[in-house]
């Protein structure tokens, strides 16, 4: 994952990844948010999730702490980054800033 990880961010696109946890309910409350803001950004913006159990050196990489932690990167760099659920409109808002 971690090579597929550094070229998927890479993008002139932005990229939205979701560090989360199949334990954390947050994060359960955060994916259908996620759909509907894929659903609205389309083609402008990519979003991934990233599961932290399976993928720990991306999250200690990136200092992740708690989940869900969103961060959108762009050019392989991260350009926002929030702790805790984000909601629909903020996201797609910053993704259209960012594209």
């Amino acid at each position: 994952m971690k090579g597929n990880f550094k070229n998927i961010i890479n993008s002139e696109q932005p990229v939205l990844v979701d560090f989360y946890a199949d334990w954390c309910g947050p994060c359960q409350m955060q994916a259908p948010i996620l759909k509907e803001v894929a659903e609205e950004v389309q083609s402008k913006a990519r979003i991934i999730k990233i599961d932290v159990d399976k993928n720990q050196p991306i999250a200690q990489q990136y200092q992740v702490r708690g989940v869900p932690t969103l961060i959108i990167f762009k050019n392989g760099q991260p350009v926002w980054r929030q702790s805790g659920v984000a909601n629909k409109q903020q996201l797609i808002d910053l993704l259209k800033q960012n594209a």
